[in-house]
């Protein structure tokens, strides 16, 4: 009798962890999914910005430089930073072996945030290419690679592509542990 009730106390635990589990996946869904149903809102946030050269705000001063005003400057801002953070999202939730060939354009997408702020720079959005060679020459072969190692398992064992994928998935427990995994 001792040890049915030990089974049952056991049993009562882990059901009791899932439902944690569960419940923690929910709210972190459903904050995901708040947040990308807002990008239309962040995205218009460029309007509350001033059509002068020089924004003050109690918190810093933006002095615009080349652009024509602030405005305009935080539309193209908004217009590179809100792909950007879909782009993190994606790469952060995606469950796919290939997630790793999302670092090309969030790196172009980081370089055009940089050419914003380097208004300066005469060729706006041109030229990344060049920037992004040493990039895509580390993640471009590291894809080929876990697709050569996919389907060579393939081949030679009877599993399914969806089993080999959940294979050669990592699955880090929160997100710190994925961030983790890159550096």
């Amino acid at each position: 009798m001792h040890k049915k009730q030990q089974k049952l106390k056991k049993v009562q635990e882990q059901s009791l962890d899932k439902g944690n589990k569960s419940n923690k996946g929910l709210i972190l869904g459903s904050i995901i999914a708040t947040l990308i149903s807002l990008t239309p809102y962040l995205f218009t946030l460029y309007e509350s910005v001033p059509k002068q050269r020089v924004w003050n705000t109690f918190l810093f001063t933006y002095d615009s430089s080349v652009w024509l005003d602030a405005n305009f400057a935080m539309w193209v801002f908004t217009g590179k930073i809100i792909p950007l953070f879909l782009l993190y999202i994606w790469f952060f939730t995606c469950r796919h072996w290939w997630y790793h060939s999302l670092l090309v354009p969030i790196s172009m997408y980081m370089f055009h945030i940089f050419d914003v702020f380097n208004a300066e720079n005469k060729y706006l959005d041109e030229f990344q290419l060049i920037y992004m060679i040493p990039i895509m020459a580390i993640i471009i072969p590291s894809i080929y690679l876990i697709r050569a190692r996919i389907f060579n398992r393939l081949n030679s064992a009877n599993k399914s592509m969806q089993e080999l994928e959940d294979e050669l998935k990592i699955t880090p427990k929160n997100f710190w542990d994925k961030v983790k995994q890159y550096f």
